[in-house]
């Protein structure tokens, strides 16, 4: 099964070198920004990570061989949900690998609303994350912050949520259809967009919307404003399974933009 393969390229990716082993409090520093309150009654924080010159992390969806970051908020007080506001990725290569993610530097807003609105929120947990240079690690990031009251403007966090991706109609998306073809153990999903060009290399990246089903790298072509992405998909009892095409996400990456679309309709 393909999920066999991402175990593969993960163990390769972060395989010792002959070199000095590094800790991760050598290579990354964190913590969350406290933001400002929103006329909801929400409050707009960030996580923000500081990565030593030449070192990523990585994205929502990774590729083969990221490690996306993972949350426990069992620690906070008050709070009701959280909604993460992802910035524009980039896309890097490593020993024939596809990883999606962030160099150097990441500033993710998170959208804080809390269970009672006239009380403080009080943000306690950690963060797993992956942060890789030649080699990967494990990193741990533990965060302890109240948030309440107005709060002040940041211009980190704005600058963040200015480099989201854009959405499909301001992208000049026309239309977008996918087929959906079964294969021994999963499916085949190829989309076909009518999508202006950016005018250099693009990557799509598709996500499901259910966790624990492998994607594989997207095959795209593009012939004018027709842009096409074939993926495999594989859950894990590793067979034909019903998708919900309107939980499907479609990321159109390039190195000046991203687009993102909601949904993946029949043609």
């Amino acid at each position: 099964m393909r999920p066999i393969f991402f175990l593969l390229a993960l163990c390769l990716t972060t395989a010792p070198p002959a070199a000095r082993a590094f800790s991760p409090e050598e290579v990354m520093s964190g913590q969350l920004r406290p933001g400002w309150q929103l006329p909801d009654g929400g409050h707009m924080t960030a996580l923000h990570i500081a990565l030593a010159p030449g070192w990523k992390t990585y994205w929502r969806s990774p590729g083969d061989a990221g490690i996306p970051p993972m949350f426990d908020w069992s620690g906070s007080e008050n709070l009701a949900s959280v909604q993460f506001h992802w910035p524009r990725p980039h896309i890097f290569h490593l020993n024939g690998l596809q990883t999606v993610g962030y160099k150097g530097e990441l500033v993710l807003p998170i959208e804080v609303t809390p269970a009672d609105p006239t009380r403080p929120v009080r943000l306690k947990g950690s963060v797993e994350l992956g942060v890789c240079d030649d080699i990967c690690l494990p990193a741990t990031l533990p965060f302890d912050l109240v948030v309440n009251g107005p709060g002040a403007p940041d211009p980190v966090i704005d600058a963040a949520l200015s480099d989201r991706p854009i959405v499909a109609a301001k992208a000049g998306l026309r239309s977008i259809g996918c087929t959906v073809d079964p294969i021994d153990d999963g499916l085949r999903l190829t989309a076909l967009l009518d999508l202006p060009p950016a005018g250099e290399e693009e990557v799509v990246v598709f996500e499901t919307g259910t966790p624990g089903i492998w994607v594989s790298e997207a095959d795209t072509a593009r012939q004018g404003a027709a842009l096409s992405a074939s993926v495999e998909m594989v859950p894990p009892h590793g067979a034909p399974f019903a998708l919900d095409r309107s939980a499907v996400t479609v990321t159109v990456i390039s190195k000046s933009r991203a687009v993102e679309i909601r949904g993946c309709p029949a043609p």
